[in-house]
């Protein structure tokens, strides 16, 4: 993939050191200035690097060998590894991007809403504000008992499509934040807590959700396989809409379908106050297999702004095991069972 015209610049050149205990972060940052970077076989220590643009035409980062991040829970950054301000990238090869998240995991031990947990350590990838970006062939892996390690989280970007990929975490395995908006996802298969929108109205001066396209996706042994999470009370109004999730399968998933618009990972939350994110126009076609409970469609909507336009086509979903029909419970939620012969075939509230 790299253009056989401009020089190559290996970070080996420039004093990396592939024993993965010498600091190299200066050596990768000396070698980000020519488009063309190469991460030969090897451990690489990289303790922190923002590559920074803008850059002129292509820029490419080919990576063969492993970046290594450190063991010292207590850094204090929002980030491991940033690319900033750099348009037209392609990171690309069969290497690996390794967090260590391990090392700080058991510092974790947040019971409350607000705490400070160990930084670095959560998303593997955060896109934010970014702009037509396509992922494809991309592995994440986190143990499934270690918090907060969400795979892919989206925020404020638009055109992000992502492919033949393969997630396996501890948390949502693709969670999109507001300001979401034409995402597609197709292909990918996951355990861990399955994929999100939201959660949604924690915070004031959110964006809109808009345009979400889940397709040809996979789901085993996960908390939750479609979910849409929202607080309650919100900080102020936001719109989930034109959402479609289609050609789903799903094997041994606790939650299938979900709508909750009244998250709380936390017992410190109030009860009081209803969600003001308003979810309409949301499609949930061909979600096709077995769920862990009896209640495989749950969608609990916020009373003062009722979910809106609610479509089910083609579900098939029968308890694992025993293959019993499952249920579905719909509570301030406008919905239709679109043709005959779905289970569940109508909803309880």
């Amino acid at each position: 993939m790299f253009m056989a015209k401009n020089k190559i610049f290996t970070v080996t050149d420039y004093g990396a050191v592939a024993d993965g205990k010498t600091d190299s972060s200066k050596a990768f940052l000396n070698a980000w200035k020519g488009g063309e970077v190469a991460v030969p076989l090897g451990t690489f220590f990289v303790s922190g690097a923002t590559f920074e643009g803008p850059c002129i035409g292509e820029t490419f980062f080919k990576i063969e060998g492993t970046l290594r991040a450190s063991s010292d829970p207590s850094l204090d950054s929002d980030y491991w590894i940033l690319f900033d301000e750099v348009d037209r990238l392609t990171i690309f090869g069969n290497g690996t991007f390794y967090g260590n998240g391990e090392s700080a995991w058991s510092h974790n031990k947040c019971e409350t809403l607000y705490c400070k947990k160990p930084r670095r350590k959560m998303f593997h990838l955060n896109l934010h504000k970014f702009e037509n970006v396509l992922l494809n062939n991309v592995d994440i892996i986190a143990p499934v008992d270690n918090p907060n390690t969400d795979g892919i989280h989206i925020g404020k970007s638009n055109g992000i499509a992502i492919t033949a990929s393969r997630i396996s975490t501890g948390d949502d395995c693709i969670s999109m934040g507001d300001g979401s908006t034409n995402i597609n996802i197709t292909s990918v298969w996951w355990p861990g807590h399955g994929i999100s929108i939201g959660s949604l109205g924690k915070y004031k001066n959110e964006e809109d959700v808009v345009g979400i396209t889940v397709s040809n996706c996979t789901f085993s042994d996960t908390d939750n396989g479609l979910r849409v999470k929202t607080w309650a009370p919100s900080s102020m109004p936001v719109n989930v809409s034109t959402v479609t999730f289609a050609d789903i399968n799903v094997n041994n998933v606790e939650n299938p379908i979900i709508i909750d618009q009244y998250y709380c990972p936390h017992s410190t939350c109030s009860d009081e106050g209803e969600s003001d994110v308003w979810i309409k126009d949301v499609k949930f076609i061909n979600v096709r297999g077995t769920s862990a409970t009896e209640v495989a469609v749950n969608l609990e909507c916020s009373k003062s702004r009722p979910c809106q336009d609610i479509e089910f086509v083609g579900l098939e979903l029968f308890m694992k095991g025993t293959r019993q029909p499952t249920t579905a419970f719909c509570s301030n939620a406008d919905h239709e069972f679109v043709g005959p012969g779905q289970v569940p075939a109508r909803c309880s509230s």
